[in-house]
């Protein structure tokens, strides 16, 4: 038996996904799927076509986010392997042929991900939330579609709970499975992920992940980036940027108490010199995000508000992670025996 995990919101997308799984049970004649139904409102019942309801179970989760509702996805699973979906992918028309196909291995390999296409515009370039969704296809083991072996989901405890967002959890669980002995490979069956509508200030809330990267800075020490197979960020540059303009602030701040006088002039050229590191640094921020994108006046005053004020932060987040996670030892991972939450 293979088992269907989707964790929802209640999105309209997911309708869509409903409606592709309910085109393809001729291939899945054995499947089961279970809908963790994670809205922390009573805003009624998921609606689930007729010809799925005899496949379908749906779970009341905590609205404790996806690690959570995966967790109780993948524990009230029957099948051998759990298929973790995002409720706002298109499965291809031949997926359910192909993921039989990618399921149909032995030894040690623990997991089969999908591959994952983000159509973007053909007219136009794309915006900086349009390429980072994009990036979703070059990413490794990600949940919009993983499949993975109940055995292996067993053995390591399954998602971290500590992970409240949709935003490192499924990398650090893969990481974990592969510490225990299974391989991890792509398949060959495709979901398409739409880019979702979202405010021009996205960019500004997603710094919130610099709070799970800070947990992942205790778990696995300096090396988590090299070891979770995760590119190199910009926290470094915004901690330049972020310190010279704190610098020119306090320089100015310390010019204008101070009597004239050679100090008063020295506190000047230091907060003029920071003020221009500050400025450098976020100009060319904001430039490698421009550059790329569509160009248009609303795209580029975005760029320009955002790049000032994403170091910032990205910075408070990563510090306000760290303090929240002080308690946590090096190594304090989930196990078989400390299932799911930790703290």
């Amino acid at each position: 038996m293979i088992s269907l995990v989707v964790p929802t919101l209640g999105r309209p997308s997911l309708a869509t996904l409903l409606d592709a799984l309910a085109g393809q049970l001729a291939e899945l004649p054995e499947a089961e799927l279970l809908l963790v139904d994670d809205r922390d409102d009573d805003t009624g019942e998921l609606a689930v076509p007729g010809t799925l309801a005899a496949y379908t179970k749906v779970l009341t989760g905590r609205g404790a986010g996806p690690a959570a509702a995966r967790n109780l996805g993948w524990r009230a699973a029957r099948g051998e392997w759990v298929v973790f979906l995002d409720d706002d992918v298109l499965p291809a028309p031949d997926w359910a042929r192909r993921l039989r196909a990618d399921l149909a291995t032995t030894g040690r390999v623990g997991g089969v991900q999908g591959l994952v296409t983000v159509p973007l515009p053909a007219t136009r370039r794309p915006t900086d939330w349009e390429r980072g969704t994009a990036g979703l296809a070059d990413g490794k083991w990600i949940t919009a579609d993983m499949a993975y072996r109940r055995t292996a989901l067993a053995a390591v405890g399954g998602f971290d709970e500590r992970f409240p967002r949709a935003y490192r959890e499924d990398t650090e669980l893969a990481h974990r499975v592969r510490r225990a002995g299974w391989l991890l490979v792509r398949g060959q069956r495709r979901v398409t992920h739409p880019v979702r509508p979202e405010s021009r200030w996205i960019s500004l809330r997603t710094q919130r992940g610099n709070a799970d990267d800070a947990l992942l800075r205790r778990l696995y020490g300096r090396t988590w980036r090299t070891d979770l197979e995760l590119p190199p960020g910009r926290r470094p540059r915004h901690v330049a940027v972020v310190t010279a303009g704190a610098v020119a602030l306090a320089g100015l701040a310390l010019r204008g108490l101070d009597r004239p006088g050679g100090r008063r002039r020295a506190l000047g050229v230091v907060a003029g010199l920071a003020g221009l590191g500050w400025a450098a640094g976020t100009a060319e921020f904001a430039r490698v995000r421009v550059a790329p994108g569509p160009r248009t006046v609303e795209e580029v005053t975005t760029m320009l508000v955002t790049s000032a004020l994403i170091p910032p932060l990205a910075i408070g987040h990563w510090v306000r992670g760290w303090w929240r996670t002080r308690a946590v030892p090096a190594g304090a991972l989930v196990t078989a025996d400390r299932p799911g939450a930790g703290g």
